[in-house]
């Protein structure tokens, strides 16, 4: 496994598109509702535990984050979306600023999907993803706190959000993860090195396609 993500640094942040880095090299985004564990998650694939600020407020973060791998590589943490007690008004921002994002942003070359495993694919989770499919994204979601489950709900949550997925033509791989149990880092990473083009090794993730 690579050691580039435990090399992972904060890199600047935006507010709104104008505002973002230039459109160079490769990123891939991490986004979710406010509660699915994003920051947090963020943090255990890089082994950094401050490096995404975690809040016990959803909706706290409220910019596009970013985490510098090397010169060519970033991990961008999006604006929490769905659940964050704001203004409608900053609300339909948000997502006119994520649905641009994903759709022009040349060096995006993947989006992590962070969902509670108790509560997947909920409204936005669909948007976001229909969003990707409009933008030829690639996606993997990953079923965050699948520690709260027991094995058995964990597997038939798996299995039943694959169904959904097929079912609504929505291509995307998918797996259980945990940040508390750190259960799932290596199969993120698999899929990070894909996208980044690190490694040529396919990755080991569950498929809905």
């Amino acid at each position: 496994m690579t050691q580039l993500y435990r090399h992972a640094f904060y890199d600047g942040s935006a507010t709104q598109l104008s505002e973002l880095p230039e459109d160079n090299g490769m990123e891939v985004a991490f986004a979710g509702r406010s509660n699915a564990g994003k920051s947090s998650a963020i943090n255990t694939l890089t082994g950094i535990n401050a490096l995404a600020r975690t809040s016990k407020t959803p909706g706290r973060t409220q910019m596009i984050n970013f985490f510098r791998l090397d010169s060519q590589r970033a991990l961008v943490d999006l604006p929490g979306y769905g659940y964050a007690k704001v203004p409608e008004k900053m609300k339909l921002r948000w997502q006119q600023t994520l649905a641009k994002y994903l759709e022009t942003r040349q060096s995006l070359k993947g989006l992590v999907l962070l969902m509670d495993s108790r509560h997947p694919l909920k409204e936005f989770d669909l948007q976001m993803l229909n969003w990707a499919k409009q933008a030829s994204l690639p996606v993997h979601i990953l079923l965050t706190k699948s520690d709260k489950l027991s094995h058995g709900a964990g597997k038939s949550t798996l299995n039943a959000v694959k169904q959904q997925l097929l079912k609504a033509e929505l291509p995307a791989s998918v797996q259980l993860f945990s940040s508390l149990k750190k259960s799932g880092r290596d199969q993120v990473i698999e899929v990070l090195d894909q996208w980044f083009d690190i490694t040529t090794q396919a990755p080991a993730e569950e498929t809905a396609s």
